[in-house]
């Protein structure tokens, strides 16, 4: 897969390849409400990332990293449901550091397109 330079492109992808294995573990261990809500969140950050690759305007670039940003939270809460729950036996720390890395990077993107934004209003 070809990225356009932009780190969050890339890293995102390889979240969502990392979402798929950990998708599968679940499945394999009988987990099937969390796995699939941590599949659809979890592989929508980097969806969003590509959307707003295509994005009509700067505000419409700022939405789809904003959202992106809140599918790489909702993601970090199933992954400590499943880590916590007690209903599968994983090792997510390796996950969730990149996650972290992911929210840090989103939330740094969304709040300088939001000052960008800002400044020309």
């Amino acid at each position: 897969m070809e990225f356009s330079g932009n780190p969050i492109e890339k890293k995102s992808f390889e979240f969502s390849l990392m979402i798929i294995e950990k998708y599968k573990e679940m499945q394999a261990q009988k987990e099937f409400i969390l796995s699939k809500q941590l599949l659809r969140s979890g592989t929508s950050i980097g969806a969003n990332v590509q959307e707003a690759q295509a994005a009509i305007s700067k505000r419409d670039f700022a939405h789809k990293m904003s959202i992106s940003s809140k599918e790489a939270r909702e993601t970090k809460y199933w992954l400590l449901l499943s880590q916590y729950g007690g209903l599968v036996e994983l090792d997510l720390e390796s996950i969730l550091e990149k996650n972290e890395e992911l929210i840090r990077m989103l939330t740094a993107i969304v709040k300088s397109s939001q000052k960008a934004l800002s400044k020309h209003s």
